[in-house]
């Protein structure tokens, strides 16, 4: 009987763990089918972020698709920077690490938009392909 319920807590946390899968595996599907009209799109657990042509769409995950969409276009943007801490990066720093890492976008309005990330790889990997983009746009305009 003790035997018994010494196991009791222990298939209690692998109950937990099952669900919280379950969970995150149906956001997942929910950002599969999110996902597939954009050119590029990246999920991880505090947003969702996708590009299609010169818009960036973002908002945070759930299990029935993403919640508070932003759309912003990038001939809006003035300046792009990645942040981590709150400091900016510099473009030569490698592998930036911190608690908080968000790529900040500031438009022309006066408006900065902060896009959350947990990796500080991926999210260096989007500040260049996006100032890629910026680069190819102002090219055009001009």
């Amino acid at each position: 009987m003790e035997r018994g319920l010494l196991w009791l807590p222990l298939l209690a946390v692998f109950i937990g763990l099952a669900w919280a899968g379950w969970h995150e595996f149906q956001k997942v599907q929910a950002y599969e089918a999110w996902a597939t009209g954009f050119d590029r799109s990246k999920y991880d657990i505090r947003s969702m972020l996708g590009q299609r042509g010169d818009d960036l769409t973002w908002g945070r995950p759930t299990r029935q698709g993403p919640i508070d969409l932003t759309t912003l276009s990038l001939q809006q943007v003035t300046t792009l920077r990645l942040e981590v801490n709150g400091e900016v990066v510099p473009a030569d720093q490698a592998s930036p690490t911190g608690k908080s890492v968000e790529l900040a976008l500031a438009t022309t309005s006066g408006e900065t938009y902060r896009i959350p990330f947990t990796d500080s790889d991926l999210a260096r990997r989007w500040e260049k392909a996006l100032h890629q983009s910026l680069q190819a746009l102002k090219s055009a305009s001009a």
